[in-house]
């Protein structure tokens, strides 16, 4: 199984990415209570998504795009 390092929480999220993801573009899973999205980051944009709400996705979209360096900076580090 792949390690699933997480990038960070906020709001009750989990931000992470799947060990076995790095031939893909830059992207960031985020789960919650069971439900999961995935964002491409360049540009931001919502790649997939299960049981999340739209208002959940907008919200969960706007903490993608300002926390977008650091992510990028976490997925560099782990895949290069």
């Amino acid at each position: 199984m792949p390690l699933m390092p997480t990038i960070l929480r906020i709001f009750g999220y989990r931000f992470f990415f799947y060990s076995n993801e790095g031939t893909e573009p830059p992207h960031i899973h985020i789960e919650r209570d069971g439900c999961v999205a995935k964002f491409w980051l360049h540009p931001v944009e919502l790649a997939d998504s299960v049981g999340y709400r739209a208002k959940e996705i907008n919200e969960i979209r706007q903490l993608v795009v300002e926390n977008q360096k650091l992510i990028i900076e976490k997925w560099n580090e782990f895949f290069n």
